[in-house]
């Protein structure tokens, strides 16, 4: 049995329909505008890709779907995918945006903590451009 991981929920209220947020943050496209640490994101033969600041990464995204779900899978250049679970839901008129941060094999409580904060600012970041659209 493999032992589990330390692991962070972390959210935003969002201030906008489901079907919004969901369309916004669903395009690879719009990751750049809300998610800071990459500086270009393309789609190559049908691979998105992206430069961060440790090199290129591959990022692959779960298919379109009707129950908010955000998933996607992050291979930095060390070649170990990283799972990234995601989701949006209604609230109401809103929405919540969820992310759960697994805390990795080799990561220390410092860059574990270091990441959740970034993880906030990026659903911020989210969170503000949507709701001023």
């Amino acid at each position: 049995m493999t032992e589990m991981s330390e692991v962070r929920h972390l959210g935003v209220s969002i201030a906008r329909n489901v079907e919004l947020v969901y369309d916004f943050l669903s395009d690879p496209a719009n990751l750049p505008q809300w998610a800071s640490g990459l500086g270009t994101v393309s789609n190559v033969d049908g691979q998105w890709a992206a430069q961060t600041p440790d090199g290129p990464i591959l990022i692959r995204f779960c298919e379109p779907n009707r129950f908010g779900v955000l998933d996607h899978w992050v291979t930095p250049p060390s070649g170990a995918p990283i799972y990234l679970p995601s989701r949006v839901v209604a609230n109401g008129d809103g929405s919540e945006l969820i992310f759960t941060l697994f805390r990795q094999p080799d990561m220390d409580q410092e860059k574990f903590e270091a990441d959740a904060e970034w993880v906030m600012r990026d659903l911020n970041t989210a969170k503000h451009l949507l709701e001023a659209a």
